[in-house]
């Protein structure tokens, strides 16, 4: 499965100790919610404008979207990222 192919965003991610295609179709999802947290974007910010969730109405749809996303996106960063240039150089 290519990156360029739609796959849905999760409620949760889902979690694996190797890239995964959903990583992979998310990277840029995964920027942005690093980028929107170091800028300090409030959970309830982030749900709505990555993820469409009114905060207010569903918090812990809301929570469990952004902090698992986040999660990941930071997995992605400290281990993800070697694992996608060892692919690009394999």
């Amino acid at each position: 499965m290519s990156a360029s192919r739609t796959i849905p965003t999760a409620a949760v991610v889902p979690w694996d100790d190797a890239l995964t295609d959903y990583d992979r179709a998310h990277f840029v999802l995964y920027m942005r919610l690093i980028d929107a947290k170091d800028s300090g974007a409030t959970l309830a910010e982030m749900a709505h404008v990555l993820f469409e969730i009114d905060a207010e109405a569903e918090p812990e749809r809301a929570r469990l979207a952004v902090e698992s996303h986040l999660a990941r996106a930071r997995w992605m960063t400290e281990v993800g990222y070697r694992l996608l240039l060892q692919e690009r150089d394999g």
